[in-house]
């Protein structure tokens, strides 16, 4: 009866607006994962918080070995097609649940969206 009346979250789908994962992050849903499929570099300047980084080139690998098959996973990389490439990657070795995050951080930052920095050590 009065779970009509209480906001849930939207289901994961295949293209995901920022405001799919931030209202999943709001919800306080722990049972996904954000990965950042862009260079070192770029990942270190900004990153969506929370996102781990994993580099494109060896993606499948380094995902399998650390995560569950149905775990719920939203990606993004330097474009919408880096992100559909490396979702496509997670799928074809077997992940069900993979997200593309539409427009990846540039999208997260103009709606401003927390972002994480990893500072150079001097």
């Amino acid at each position: 009866m009065f779970s009509r009346f209480i906001p849930t979250p939207p289901p994961l789908t295949a293209k995901s607006r920022v405001y799919d994962l931030k209202t999943r992050l709001d919800w306080g849903e722990p049972a996904l994962t954000i990965i950042d499929v862009r260079d070192l570099n770029s990942f270190n300047h900004c990153h969506i918080q929370g996102a781990i980084h994993t580099p494109f080139e060896n993606l499948a690998e380094q995902i399998l070995s650390h995560l569950e098959l149905n775990r719920d996973i939203y990606i993004y990389g330097e474009s919408d097609e880096q992100t559909a490439e490396a979702a496509t990657k997670l799928r074809e070795v077997g992940f069900k649940k993979v997200a593309e995050i539409i427009g990846g951080l540039a999208a997260w930052q103009a709606v401003g969206y927390p972002v994480e920095a990893i500072s150079a050590v001097v």
